[in-house]
């Protein structure tokens, strides 16, 4: 009879979890959320949110998307090296009536690596146009265009 003798060895189960770079860039936001109130439809929708690079390395983003195509955000394409402040833009369509909350979502070479700015606020529909055009009538009650028709 022969006998086989294995030998298990139990495998590491810590998985590699990667270090942070204690040098890496962060984005610090002025602030999150922008409120617009109640505002009229078609009125100016940009709002510039500021922010800083507090970290050690050059910031760099990657990307900004809006959370619908009614919110289009602009960001820088060039580092932001370390201490320095810059903006990102952000469209939103106010021809669109009524409430919103929307989000951008920016990703990034920082410690944070994807961060989340919002704006909201409500949309009024502009006022409609209250006059209601008509026809000049001569005395005898007949429309004109350009002025009295000579007889």
């Amino acid at each position: 009879m022969t006998m086989a003798v294995f030998q298990l060895k139990a495998q590491d189960t810590k998985e590699a979890v990667p270090k942070e770079n204690p040098n890496a860039a962060e984005i610090t936001f002025d602030t999150e959320l922008h409120d617009y109130g109640t505002i009229k439809q078609g009125a100016e929708g940009t709002y510039e949110f500021k922010f800083t690079n507090t970290g050690k390395e050059s910031l760099i983003i990657n990307n900004a998307k809006g959370s619908c195509g009614c919110t289009v955000p602009t960001y820088p394409k060039e580092p932001i090296k370390k201490g320095q402040s810059s903006i990102i833009k952000v469209h939103y369509d106010t021809n669109r009536i009524g409430a919103f909350s929307k989000t951008v979502t920016i990703t990034s070479n920082a410690k944070t690596a994807s961060k989340v700015i919002s704006i909201k606020g409500n949309v009024e529909a502009a006022p409609k146009d209250q006059t209601t055009p008509f026809k000049k009538m001569d005395d005898g009650g007949t429309p004109f265009e350009s002025g009295p028709k000579s007889f």
